[in-house]
Order: C-alpha cells, then sequence, then structure tokens
C-alpha cells in the first residue's frame, strides 16, 4: 500500500470555532479531532445547530477563523497561502450542498462541465465525463435539461454529478438530501454512496438523520462541539 493509500484524506486535529453574539461567546467547535480514510464514507451526524455546516466549511477551507490544524492531503491548510488554499480545495475536494445551487441558464451537462473547465481540462473530455457521470445517475435523458425542467431529485443528482466531476479524494455534503421526500431522498441517496464507492472517493456527509447515517461506513456525532 502505497503513502497515498495510507495517508487520511483529511485530518482534523484540535479544531476550534467560536462566535460572538449579543457579547456572548459560543464555542460552536471546541478542540474537533478526526480523519478520514481514502475511500471511507463518514456520516457526520448531529442535530440542527449542531455545528456540522461549520465543520464541514472548516474542511471545504471556505473559511477562516477556525484554531487548531487542517491537513487536506497531507498539506496544511493553516500553512497555506490563499493560492495554495484554493488549489488544495480544487484538487481534492468536492462538494455536495443541501440546495442543489444549480446555474440556471445552463443545462444539466454544462453544470457538470463548468466546473472540470475550470480545473483546465478540455471541453472534450469535461463533456465525456459530465455524461458519463449523469448516465450513472440514470439522467441520460435528461443532459440538455435547465435545472428548471428538473424535478428536485434530479436536479440533486446534477448536484452530485457536478461534486465527483473532478474526481475529488473527498467529497464533503451537507445535509444533501435533507431538500427531498423521503422516497426521494432515499433514492438519491442510494445514488450518490454507490457512485462515491463507484470512483474510490471518500465522503463526510452530515445529517441529523440517523437512518441515513446507518447506510455509511462509520457515524462519528457532533455534540456539544467536539465528536464522539
Amino acid at each position: 500500500m502505497n503513502d497515498r493509500q495510507m495517508r487520511p484524506v483529511v485530518e482534523l486535529r484540535g479544531l476550534t470555532r467560536s462566535f460572538e453574539q449579543g457579547g456572548v461567546r459560543i464555542d460552536v467547535l471546541r478542540g474537533v479531532n478526526l480523519d478520514v480514510m481514502p475511500g471511507e464514507i463518514v456520516a457526520l451526524l448531529g442535530p440542527s445547530g449542531s455545528g456540522k455546516s461549520t465543520l464541514l466549511q472548516a474542511v471545504g477551507l471556505l473559511e477562516g477563523g477556525f484554531g487548531g490544524e487542517i491537513l487536506i492531503g497531507g498539506h496544511s491548510a493553516e500553512k497555506s497561502d490563499a493560492n495554495a488554499r484554493t488549489t488544495l480545495r480544487r484538487d481534492h475536494l468536492g462538494f455536495v450542498y443541501q440546495f442543489h445551487h444549480l446555474l440556471p441558464d445552463f443545462d444539466a451537462r454544462e453544470n457538470v462541465v463548468l466546473p472540470q473547465l475550470v480545473a483546465g481540462k478540455s471541453r472534450k473530455d469535461a463533456e465525456v465525463r459530465a455524461e458519463e457521470l449523469l448516465t450513472a445517475l440514470g439522467l441520460e435523458h435528461r443532459l440538455d435539461h435547465r435545472p428548471s425542467q428538473l424535478s428536485g431529485g434530479e436536479q440533486q443528482r446534477v448536484a452530485v454529478a457536478r461534486g465527483l466531476a473532478n474526481r475529488p479524494d473527498l467529497v464533503l455534503a451537507d445535509e444533501p438530501t435533507g431538500n427531498l421526500d423521503e422516497a426521494t431522498s432515499d433514492r438519491v441517496l442510494e445514488q450518490f454512496l454507490s457512485l462515491v464507492r463507484g470512483e474510490g472517493s471518500a465522503a463526510l456527509i452530515a445529517t441529523h438523520n440517523e437512518r441515513l447515517a446507518a447506510r455509511m461506513d462509520r457515524v462519528v456525532r457532533l455534540h456539544e462541539g467536539v465528536l464522539e
């Protein structure tokens, strides 16, 4: 086994985050430690307001103000400048949100192609990759449809394809089926997990749903700012 396979894709060491609200200090994260290994799908379980989204923002290098250490692919985010952090996000991470955030003026294929073009892929290769992912998610007949022409479940599947388009080492998903009804949620999550496993990516998936969390490889619980 080589070093890339053995080393966690993300390492959190003593991660902290506090806010001031009405003159009161609120400790959202209080020394979080977590390793996610290559290919591992981890459920981040906790009720709404427990800090799950804050933790994912930290791992995704989406904002500052965190204490502790974050390593992505063995590279320290704290020791990286803004350009290097952008490169870490681009080269190692994919994102799937509760609300799909698709670009409304582009069709399903283009929504998956665009992040690949930003990463430097050729349009031809990006289109092949987009069609491959969308077909795997059962959307081969919806490639030319814009988001407004797709159902909620279809929109979220396009968002899943977009999150995996650049073959990330780690997919970060924040309540990825939380905006769907139960039956649609189950179908989309099953396709999401199957695709992530087939791609060999790792995933950290925030959810408040115990039933959905049980379908993942490991469950960690965020309680009073620490992981259990």
